[in-house]
């Protein structure tokens, strides 16, 4: 009953969703890939409202076919009120038959969870520009795909879908992207760290700031080579180097729809990654931790360890690490890698999960010490443990799928509690 009653909803919106963008025409750029969608689709949305033009974006991870309609509408998710989701579909109808303004831009992160999904949505989403994130080795939701490669394929169908007077941004430093580029009708642009790529950058430098006597990590700083000019771009509260690229696109977009670049980079002086992507947050007694809650994927686990061992601390380099879903077939494969990975560098690694056991497995086959490898059950008895543990100058990298709630590690060694509302994923009603 409760499947059938999401479908119709969802049928309804993405009706009534058409029909407003048949009566606006707004230019629609869509964001897709595996990893780094929103904080692309975020960073974009910066550019071009500080720019000066009106622009709406995908609110949080809105990207599925009932959160890109969702979006279109103006609307937040009713989760399981019946009453809600009559009220927002009295409010498309209003806005379908009434007179009022419409952005003239919408940045929709476009995700991919079924086969078809992003087929079915280009059914009735026209879109004027697309951007490319990541598309990893091993993608997420791979146990509903028979391959990596029919993921690729349908993400890549979205880029296809362009015609040819939008233009199309392909992350340059990709190979599964690249090589859809003769299948692309529209005008191609590429951004990364490859020497051909058209906006170009180097290895981001995470910069230092002083806090209660001793060096914490405060933000990267890197460089962007573009029609031969080098411009430096710093930004605070970001750290890890594959934090880069939403910010290259975002600029690369807003050149190519004429907004001027040093404008641009001057916007992201307040900028901050969404919530639970690798975000910053000071930490008890002197701590510093790279809350990367929001979710989880092989590969975005993995960029965030090598943050990690970058960082200069005087303190111990700590990862809590939680179960990663959706992966199928390659669920051991994935979790021993990145336990491998840890292993290297890590003093201390806390486990959250019955998939995450396979990390403390890897760790072990690396000769890595049984003592400094603490596994749970629950992410709330996680955080108390590591809060009894912490000590002065320790860096904590926290990460898992949603399901695992690794925001509540968080929530236990983060310096300002009351502030969580504003600072952590998943803190609304639904959720707590």
């Amino acid at each position: 009953m409760k499947k059938a009653f999401k479908a119709i909803i969802t049928r309804i919106l993405q009706w009534e969703a058409k029909l407003l963008l048949d009566k606006y025409h707004p230019k629609i750029i869509g964001v897709t890939g595996s990893v780094g969608k929103t904080s692309t689709k975020d960073a974009i949305y910066r550019v071009l409202s500080d720019g000066g033009l009106s622009v709406r974006k995908s609110e949080k991870s809105y990207n599925s076919n009932i959160g890109l309609p969702l979006t279109i509408l103006g609307c937040h998710s009713a989760w399981n009120d019946p009453l809600g989701w009559l009220e927002i579909i009295i409010y498309g109808l209003r806005q379908i038959w009434g007179k009022k303004s419409y952005p003239k831009w919408l940045v929709l992160e476009v995700g991919l969870e079924y086969p078809g999904e992003i087929r079915n949505i280009l059914k009735w989403v026209k879109f004027d520009v697309v951007v490319t994130t990541l598309l990893p080795e091993v993608p997420v939701h791979m146990e509903f795909f028979k391959s990596k490669d029919e993921v690729i394929e349908e993400k890549m169908a979205l880029a296809k879908s362009v015609p040819v007077e939008g233009f199309v941004l392909l992350n340059a430093d990709d190979d599964n992207a690249l090589k859809f580029v003769p299948d692309i009708k529209a005008e191609v642009f590429t951004y990364g760290q490859s020497n051909q790529a058209d906006y170009r950058t180097g290895l981001g430098e995470t910069f230092y700031e002083g806090k209660n006597g001793h060096e914490l990590p405060a933000g990267l700083a890197f460089k962007l080579h573009h029609n031969e000019k080098d411009l430096e771009v710093k930004i605070p509260g970001v750290i890890g180097n594959h934090q880069i690229y939403p910010v290259l696109a975002a600029l690369a977009v807003g050149e190519k729809l004429g907004l001027n670049m040093v404008e641009m980079i001057d916007s992201f002086v307040n900028y901050l990654p969404p919530a639970g992507r690798l975000r910053l947050i000071e930490g008890i007694k002197g701590t510093m931790i790279l809350d990367d809650t929001y979710n989880a994927s092989p590969a975005a686990m993995s960029a965030g360890l090598i943050a990690l061992e970058s960082f200069k601390t005087e303190g111990r380099k700590i990862a809590v690490m939680g179960d990663m879903l959706q992966l199928g077939g390659m669920t051991v494969e994935a979790h021993k890698k990145i336990g491998y990975q840890a292993a290297e560098f890590c003093d201390l690694v806390i486990t959250v999960g019955l998939r995450a056991k396979f990390i403390d497995s890897a760790l072990l086959e690396k000769k890595y010490s049984i003592k400094k490898i603490k596994h749970f059950d629950d992410s709330i008895e996680a955080g108390k443990f590591l809060q009894d543990h912490l000590k002065k100058g320790d860096v904590i990298f926290v990460k898992g799928s949603q399901a695992v709630r690794m925001e509540k590690v968080v929530e236990e060694v983060m310096l300002h509690p009351e502030l969580k509302d504003k600072l952590l994923v998943r803190q609304e009603k639904e959720w707590t």
